[in-house]
């Protein structure tokens, strides 16, 4: 099923008039693809013996030719798989790859990069649920390709640890897996940061294209000091080093954000972006081609389990912010919530925002919100609708191992892909891809 040629991300029929009325996202829509569908059972939770049979986690690239690339995860094998998919529809390969390749034990939510050199050097970096000994189970995967991902390298264990990696804990009983973040520079050289369930933010670096990471590092976290949860990663053109997080066991949690001029040795003292009331969360960051630092997160309106809107704010020296605005408002007709955005920018500076909707903030997300800014963040345009974001079967937005997820690739030229995933309970899961390009006069508010 493939949606009219020429759409804008306009949704009259579900926003007031006065709403309705505003300038609409200039985004010429193209194909949907299916990537993926499975049985959509999630048995209760048994460890690695869960019985698990559906498809979710997905995230995806975008080359400067317009070829996506998805991953994703199937339940039911445990396993992270890989495909690309031209900008003509081909599957290249036909079958898709196994990346983990670890049948025994779940791997979960994979995050990826590109390195900027070789479009054909791609990076894989995941969870997987290992129990060594600590009360919860989690390890940092990592694999690469050097062919365009027809095949991966033998997966490597970059932190080792019994502490429960790659979960973001809000407090002993909620967290979310997914607490991670990749990020590829010039020249082989890779960065990771990760939380475990006790609170620590793991980093780790590799010079050597992923062949070897350093020690994992604590940048802050854990004995008596709150959780760390949510790390996003963002490289400037000068090879500064950005890293922004927000905190558990804190309704009153801000963003807090550090920054690292030699590549990851040594990082400057945090400081909180906007304090205020309300919990902050699911930090993304991104820096356009001029250098400035854009960062893009979700404002609760009490505490963790409250009402959420997206939020940006930006800085030209990664210290000083400006005053946070709200760029979700208004929300379309029955949605209640926006929060988890995902977040890129392209050589033009434009910025583009993907986030999940909730009918009713206590349940799962249905369908995805976007903005975007074609004037690296001083407005934005109208908030709407991804177009067939939603399932239309009615199944819940996933992941459903957590909604710390990287949902939305653009690239330099304004290509713009999208992935979203739905599971039904007792009858379907689904992964698909939308696919998109900015039209040629933008608008914005």
């Amino acid at each position: 099923m493939n949606p009219p040629r020429f759409l804008f991300l306009g949704i009259t029929a579900l926003l007031p008039l006065s709403v309705a009325a505003a300038p609409a996202l200039p985004v010429e829509w193209k194909d949907i693809a299916e990537i993926a569908t499975g049985p959509g059972e999630k048995g209760p939770w048994e460890q690695n013996n869960s019985r698990y049979n559906y498809v979710d986690d997905p995230t995806a690239m975008l080359d400067p030719r317009g070829n996506a690339a998805v991953a994703w995860v199937d339940q039911s094998r445990k396993d992270v798989f890989f495909q690309r998919i031209s900008a003509d529809g081909d599957r290249q390969p036909a079958e898709p790859v196994n990346v983990s390749r670890s049948g025994a034990t779940f791997s979960w939510i994979p995050r990826m990069a590109r390195a900027p050199e070789s479009p054909d050097r791609i990076y894989v970096l995941w969870q997987e649920i290992i129990f060594s000994g600590g009360s919860h189970g989690g390890d940092m995967l990592f694999a690469r390709s050097d062919d365009g991902g027809a095949t991966f390298s033998e997966p490597v264990n970059i932190s080792s640890s019994v502490g429960g990696d790659g979960k973001g804990r809000i407090n002993a009983k909620v967290w979310a897996n997914g607490s991670y973040d990749i990020v590829a520079g010039p020249d082989g050289v890779l960065y990771a940061a990760w939380t475990e369930y006790d609170g620590p933010l793991w980093f780790s670096r590799s010079t050597d294209g992923g062949k070897s990471f350093t020690p994992p590092r604590r940048i802050t976290g854990g004995g008596n000091g709150k959780p760390a949860r949510a790390p996003s990663l963002a490289l400037g053109k000068d090879r500064t080093l950005y890293l922004a997080w927000t905190t558990g066991e804190n309704d009153n949690a801000d963003i807090l954000v550090t920054r690292s001029g030699d590549g990851g040795a040594t990082f400057a003292e945090p400081q909180p972006v906007a304090p205020g009331r309300g919990y902050a969360d699911a930090p993304k960051l991104a820096v356009s081609p001029d250098g400035v630092l854009h960062l893009v997160y979700a404002q609760s309106r009490g505490g963790p389990f409250d009402k959420y809107h997206i939020r940006y704010t930006r800085s030209a020296d990664g210290r000083k912010f400006e005053a946070p605005r709200d760029i979700s408002t208004p929300l379309p007709g029955g949605v209640d919530s926006a929060a988890f955005p995902s977040f890129g920018t392209d050589e033009a500076g434009r910025l583009y925002v993907v986030y999940e909707l909730f009918p009713d903030y206590r349940e799962r997300p249905r369908g995805l919100g976007m903005t975007i800014s074609a004037d690296g963040g001083k407005t934005f345009a109208a908030p709407a609708v991804v177009p067939h974001s939603g399932d239309p079967a009615g199944g819940g937005n996933g992941s459903h191992q957590g909604l710390l997820m990287a949902k939305l690739a653009v690239n330099g030229n304004g290509g713009i892909a999208i992935v979203n995933s739905s599971l039904a309970q007792d009858k379907k899961s689904r992964i698909w891809l939308i696919r998109g390009e900015m039209a040629p006069a933008g608008q914005g508010r």
